[in-house]
């Protein structure tokens, strides 16, 4: 009786089983890394073995030649998956990679130029020190993070502050490097989340209390860096209703009354004074001045403090919405 042949022991994190025959390392060719994949054979023989329907996630692809490889799922809704397998410095120049998933894997300065990674899916992966050149990017999809960005948070709850910084700092060398790409590819709204990121990143690099994270942490909530208009609109609104709430308890003048919240009021007209107020906030916040109303004490601070914001928030927003608007 025939020896039942042995099976890969890979199991990948996600408990996917790979049933190609093993090799005496107890793991198939395509998953055992001590194989050699540098031959011009590679690439045919891993389009026939994708095509097979084998188990592409995890496997080893270190330095594996496979320029112009076509790695399409073609008619298929799901592209193939390499999520874990491993492409260190693979050469995947002029690739087809449409809708292909590499979550979790790690494509260390892979070369990518040229290669179609078009609806491509790479969350959680090692891009630092991709190639990146004239390869197409849209729709790419990288996740909310970077998985250098988990493992220097991770970090920083171990309070290993010197790992936290150099792994922030892979991922402000990966976001300029998708950022710079996207740029020269002209698509500007990808562009524009990568300069957020990467600013982000450099951001977390700085001393925890000082001058320079604070400046920057107030810049990114303010208006994202200057590319996100919509955030000055919100704080604006912010400032007005806290200004308004103010001035009800600090009082106005108007037509020589001072008009201030009173508890034993009903609420109709604490109401009414809040609107009013809220009125005042607007034409100060926005630098009119109509001078019905005045402020009074505390107000007078308040006013000015809010009307040199105001003025600033304008101009502030006008230049980013500018920016966005004529890229």
């Amino acid at each position: 009786m025939d020896q039942e042949k042995p099976q890969c022991q890979y199991k990948d994190p996600e408990n996917y089983n790979c049933s190609c025959e093993a090799n005496e390392s107890g793991l198939c060719f395509w998953h055992d890394p001590s194989t050699n994949k540098k031959g011009p054979e590679i690439k045919q023989a891993l389009e026939e073995y994708a095509k097979s329907g084998g188990l592409l996630r995890g496997i080893s692809l270190k330095r594996a030649n496979l320029k112009e490889i076509d790695l399409v799922n073609h008619n298929k809704k799901a592209g193939y998956d390499f999520s874990y397998a491993d492409l260190y410095r693979a050469d995947l120049e002029g690739a087809h990679l449409f809708n292909i998933t590499f979550n979790h894997a790690s494509l260390m300065k892979t070369d990518l130029r040229y290669a179609n990674l078009n609806c491509a899916s790479l969350q959680q992966a090692n891009l630092l020190g991709v190639r990146w050149s004239q390869s197409k990017v849209e729709n790419l999809r990288i996740g909310k993070k970077l998985k250098q960005e988990y493992l220097a948070h991770q970090a920083l709850k171990d309070k290993n502050l010197t790992q936290a910084h150099d792994y922030f700092e892979q991922a402000e060398e990966i976001y300029r490097d998708l950022r710079k790409h996207a740029e020269r590819e002209g698509i500007f709204a990808m562009a524009g989340e990568f300069i957020q990121k990467e600013l982000t990143m450099r951001r977390m690099q700085l001393p925890k209390f000082s001058t320079k994270r604070l400046t920057s942490k107030v810049i990114d909530l303010f208006c994202g860096y200057g590319e996100a208009p919509v955030r000055i609109i919100g704080i604006s609104i912010l400032i007005i209703i806290c200004c308004a709430f103010i001035y009800a308890m600090t009082g106005l003048n108007y037509q020589g009354d001072i008009q201030t919240f009173d508890s034993s009021a009903s609420f109709t007209d604490n109401f009414s004074l809040y609107l009013s107020c809220l009125y005042y906030s607007v034409v100060t916040f926005t630098t009119l001045g109509y001078g019905d109303f005045t402020p009074v004490g505390i107000s007078r601070t308040v006013a000015a403090v809010e009307a040199f914001t105001g003025s600033f928030t304008i101009a502030l927003f006008v230049v980013v919405f500018v920016k966005k608007m004529t890229r």
